[in-house]
């Protein structure tokens, strides 16, 4: 098949790993990355894949494409792209939708105390993160997780998932709406990285947690950062 994949990360190497492994033709619209980030850009270079890290765009499609998966894709994808593939497009975003919609997902979920985040396989349509869902799983959130962790071990256990929903789009399966409601959250560090003195112990221990992820900036108060919560001394309960 002609499949275009717009991803970005490990995840988006590792979804491209297995794109290729199935023997598609592969076009990849992905991003330049800082160090700390999988390099996808080099990926395509050895694996002799096209690629461009211009948005997506459907004047500039190298082919009319079967399937355009999204991993880790970091441009929002415009409704004409959607008819360029007859619907065929799908995403994989890191929460059990309808809730957390948007950016930083899992770190949110951390931070608002859930017992499980976890990962949905959606159609794209013209709004954020509302498409039908192809599939879904729970993650359970464990005590000692941090922002890095947690996206790992998703993410893992996602990628197991993708060739399953990639048959499913091309068998030509609706998936489930989504029901109503739902958060979302726009794109930044969830309260700018900084501990409120207000907060409750409870909460200030998951926040410091949830942004554990090297190299990005941990939580900060004032002008400390707080790698760990007993970095905090005592805190206002």
């Amino acid at each position: 098949m002609k499949i275009i994949l717009c991803g970005y990360h490990w995840a988006g190497c590792k979804a491209l790993e297995i794109l290729l492994s199935a023997g598609h033709h592969i076009f990849v619209y992905t991003h330049e990355s800082p160090y700390y980030v999988a390099d996808m850009v080099a990926y395509c270079e050895e694996k002799k894949i096209p690629y461009s890290t211009k948005n997506i765009s459907k004047t500039k499609l190298p082919f009319k494409p079967d399937v355009i998966a999204s991993v880790y894709y970091r441009y929002i994808i415009k409704p004409h792209i959607i008819e360029a593939c007859n619907g065929k497009i799908f995403n994989l975003h890191p929460s059990q939708l309808p809730d957390y919609k948007g950016c930083s997902s899992l770190t949110w979920a951390m931070i608002n105390g859930e017992k499980s985040a976890g990962f949905t396989y959606h159609y794209i349509d013209p709004a954020i993160d509302t498409g039908n869902i192809i599939l879904q799983k729970a993650i359970p959130i464990e005590d000692f997780d941090t922002q890095l962790t947690l996206y790992n071990r998703a993410m893992f256990e996602a990628l197991n998932y993708f060739p399953e929903v990639l048959e499913k789009v091309v068998d030509g399966y609706v998936g489930t709406p989504q029901p109503e409601g739902g958060q979302y959250y726009r794109r930044g560090c969830p309260h700018d990285g900084e501990i409120d003195p207000s907060w409750s112990e409870t909460y200030t221990r998951r926040f410091v947690r949830a942004m554990i992820n090297p190299p990005l900036p941990v939580a900060k108060s004032g002008n400390r950062e707080i790698f760990k919560f007993k970095d905090l001394g005592s805190i206002k309960k």
